[in-house]
Parts: structure tokens; sequence; C-alpha cells
């Protein structure tokens, strides 16, 4: 964990950030100091580490065993033509190189499955899911809350997105836990029944809004700002323009 104090060119690039009665200095370092893993560079671990990167986040892990193909573009920002057939935990590591040279990246080139599932998780303070799969989706919520580590989790799907913040072994202010992901979506649908982005198609820029938002909540939640979507799904529903939240409890039992 990076504990330097910020230099003179870190507070020049984080000046709009330091000038906010909140975060300020103490929070931009929290920023410096955290270390966030992105479940997938793809459609919506794109926009997270643009702006992760941005913020100044001190570490970022990237896992994603994938190659940038020509269709990933319409979506996952921060490829580009050249990096076709590249390592997508690569290009990811080398956007955010240019981006932010105070960040460091850990490429983690394999695929998330049980074996090494809390290994890499064991190394963050938060985890960010934007993994396209319900099998990767329950996987990291079972772990993360096994293990006690914020998960931020996002889904999209055609026009539609949502999102969350997870903190399951914790409890809220009125002394009530905190719901876990199986609290809001009890077991995966059957397969076949919800088609991939790949079937169904996707809007590039859904993925853009939903991952921004995803990026917000981590900032929240590394400087204490505000306050985290726990216990509540922001829902966005990009051809009406609109965004609903829902609350949502622990399943006592």
């Amino acid at each position: 964990m990076s504990k330097e104090p910020l230099n003179s060119e870190e507070i020049q690039r984080y000046a709009r950030h330091i000038i906010l009665p909140e975060i300020g200095g103490a929070g931009q370092q929290a920023l410096k100091a955290a270390r966030v893993l992105v479940i997938g560079a793809g459609g919506l671990g794109a926009p997270v580490l643009q702006y992760l990167a941005a913020a100044g986040i001190g570490t970022l892990g990237i896992v994603d065993d994938d190659t940038v193909s020509l269709s990933n573009l319409q979506r996952q920002v921060i490829h580009a033509t050249p990096d076709i057939g590249s390592p997508k935990a690569d290009s990811a590591a080398g956007f955010v190189a240019r981006l932010n040279p105070h960040v460091d990246v850990i490429r983690h080139q394999v695929r998330l499955d049980i074996s090494n599932i809390e290994t890499l998780f064991s190394g963050y303070d938060i985890v960010v899911d934007g993994s396209d799969n319900f099998e990767t989706r329950y996987l990291a919520a079972d772990t993360a809350e096994r293990l006690q580590i914020t998960l931020v989790t996002g889904a999209v799907g055609r026009f539609d997105g949502s999102l969350t913040v997870l903190q399951p072994w914790k409890s809220a202010a009125d002394g009530r836990q905190n719901p876990g992901y199986r609290d809001l979506f009890p077991a995966p649908p059957p397969p076949g029944v919800v088609p991939s982005c790949a079937e169904a198609g996707i809007v590039g820029a859904l993925t853009g809004v939903i991952g921004t938002l995803q990026a917000m909540e981590v900032i929240k939640l590394v400087t204490g700002a505000g306050e985290p979507l726990i216990g509540r799904l922001l829902m966005y529903d990009a051809l009406a323009a609109r965004f609903e939240t829902i609350k949502y409890g622990h399943r006592a039992g």
C-alpha cells in the first residue's frame, strides 16, 4: 500500500479533487493508497479503469484472459484498432500508463474461477465486477462476501443497466445486516433464458454510463464521500432516459 505523500505534480493533476471539501487532500491520499481489482477490461471495465486511473487510484488490478477483437471497439473505449489481437489486460495496462503514470497496474491474464479467485481478491480493498456472465457474478459476490471485501457490481443488456454496492458482513445505521447479492438475486437464471450481449446486442454508450457510475461508487467508498449504493439497486433505462432506485434488504434464514 502506497503511503507516500502526494508530490507537486500529483497535487496539480488532482487539483479539482483536492478543492472539493468532500475529498480534499486526505481523500486524494486515500485514493493513492487504495488497491482496486477490476474484473474484465471490456464494456464495463473500460470506463471503470479509465476513471479510476484518472482519479488516482494507486493500484489497479486487471483480470482478463481475452484478446481485443474488432467488435469490442464499439464500446470498450480503452482499446483501439491497433490493439486488435492483443491481450486486453496488456492493452488496458498500456492505456492506464499513458493516462496516469502514477498508477501501478497489476495484470492478471487469467480467467477468474474457483481455483484462483480467493488469491486474486485477497490482495485488494475493493473489487469491481464488470463481467458479462452469471457464473462469474455469483462467484465474485460469494467470494467477496466470504472474504469481507467490498464489491461494486454492475450489469448491462441492450439499452438497460444496473449497479449496486455489496458489504453484507456489515450492519446499516439502524443495526440491520446489509444485504448480499443473493438477497437481491437468489439464484442465476437457467442457461439460455437471458441472452448474451453477442446474441441480443448492446448500445456502446450504455456501458460507459454504468461503468462510470461504478467508478463513482469506488471513489465514494475510498474517500468516504456521500452515500454508497448499499442496499439499493440503481437501474437505468437508456431509451426512456430514466433512472430508478429500489431498496432491498437482507433475507433472514
